[in-house]
């Protein structure tokens, strides 16, 4: 991760769930689990320069494996 995440993940709602999920297959090989979900939430991140901005963030997470593979989608503000 270039990004650290501060503080508490708000506005968090689901994109994909299921086999809407295109990278379900990749997810599975690589992290194992099911009923994975794509979701997407804003957030407080410190990028690697130290700039502490708002963010729009998008992630996996799956039942007993946790989030996985977070990515800035946008800068907001």
């Amino acid at each position: 991760m270039h990004f650290e995440i501060i503080g508490e993940i708000e506005n968090v709602e689901a994109i994909a769930k299921g086999l809407s999920v295109r990278q379900r297959d990749r997810l599975t090989a690589r992290f194992g689990g099911r009923r994975w979900r794509k979701l997407k939430g804003r957030a407080t991140v410190r990028l690697s320069s130290g700039l502490v901005c708002r963010a729009e963030i998008h992630w996996y997470e799956a039942h007993g494996i946790g989030r996985r593979t977070f990515k800035i989608k946008r800068y907001l503000e």
